[in-house]
């Protein structure tokens, strides 16, 4: 296989994506489920010359029932921490087929998915192994709904800090049992393997932004990782028609950055770059943690903490929401 990939150009606008869908009924999501809708962008913007690999998790559990998917093409399940594993092999198995003659010559997209625990917890070897080989094409997506929402909504390595899961519940002995802060994992991927020609951070609340950073993930020869924040009403606890909301209010409250790294030169993107340029302010985070069940039990005070420690990712970072050391390391 050449290292040719299947050409993607930008989509400039909502009447310019495609119209085909290649993920369609047949799954079994929630309503509202803001992974499906990621998932159905993702392969809409990749098109019908692709292969998916699910690793386990809700997305994989939930599109794949017996007898029925939502998915058109070729897809394979694999293990929870293997996506990118799942991604590398299957890029290299394509190439010595091609090379052997056994299958025809042509440009595929590869695309392995994995959730935060697959994803940023126990699949985070193997992305990073698959990052460092830069002679296959193919990208992993993160899909990041903040736990591991298959099994009933465990905290993982990407929940927000103070959430209520099954695993941290507030309690009279302990109100705040999770007390970690969410793994800046776009940032270490981005950081640590440079070999790695993109990394970007997206939301299915702007799609067209998402289905453009998946086509460039798609072209660049070699392999990408993109990270993208998906609300989850079940997980989140809110109202199924909130989703596209909380999506957006994630980035205008500053707590998810978008950005795109590509061959080492940094993008912010949409609102983000709007609110670091200082043509927008930054919305309060108590609009985005209010509208949500599981952070029913912060008090006055947690949500002081939770802007505070927002505020100085923003302030005080070389680059907010990519490179968390202080400004005042860079000037010393």
């Amino acid at each position: 296989m050449s290292t040719t990939t299947v050409p993607l150009a930008r989509i400039k606008g909502v009447r310019d994506m495609p119209v085909e869908e290649y993920f369609t009924s047949g799954h079994r999501t929630c309503q509202g489920c803001e992974s499906a809708l990621v998932l159905k962008l993702m392969i809409k913007a990749a098109g019908p010359r692709t292969i998916v690999l699910g690793s386990t998790g809700c997305m994989y559990v939930a599109n794949t029932t017996y007898y029925t998917t939502p998915w058109v093409v070729p897809w394979m399940h694999t293990q929870l921490g293997s996506s990118g594993s799942a991604a590398l092999g299957t890029a290299a198995g394509l190439k010595a087929l091609m090379r052997k003659g056994k299958i025809k010559e042509e440009p595929l997209n590869v695309i392995a998915f994995c959730g935060d625990g697959g994803g940023a917890d126990m699949g985070l070897s193997a992305i990073s192994g698959a990052l460092t080989h830069k002679h296959y094409n193919f990208l992993v997506l993160l899909y990041d709904n903040e736990s591991y929402a298959n099994t009933d909504i465990q905290v993982s390595g990407l929940s927000p800090w103070g959430v209520n899961t099954t695993f941290s519940p507030p309690g009279k002995a302990k109100r705040i049992l999770h007390d970690r802060w969410k793994k800046n994992v776009a940032g270490m991927m981005a950081a640590g393997h440079p070999d790695c020609r993109y990394v970007a951070t997206g939301c299915a609340s702007f799609a067209v932004d998402m289905m453009n950073k998946i086509r460039k993930g798609l072209t660049i020869e070699g392999p990408a990782f993109i990270h993208t924040l998906d609300p989850c009403p079940k997980g989140w606890d809110y109202d199924p028609i909130l989703s596209h909301e909380l999506g957006k209010l994630a980035i205008e409250t500053g707590v998810w950055p978008q950005y795109e790294i590509e061959d080492g030169k940094l993008r912010l993107n949409g609102i983000t770059k709007m609110i670091a340029e200082g043509k927008r302010k930054r919305k309060p985070v108590r609009e985005y943690l209010l509208k949500q069940g599981r952070f029913a039990h912060f008090t006055d005070d947690d949500i002081d903490f939770f802007q505070s420690k927002v505020d100085e990712m923003w302030e005080r970072w070389l680059i907010p929401g990519v490179i968390p050391f202080a400004k005042e390391l860079e000037e010393a």
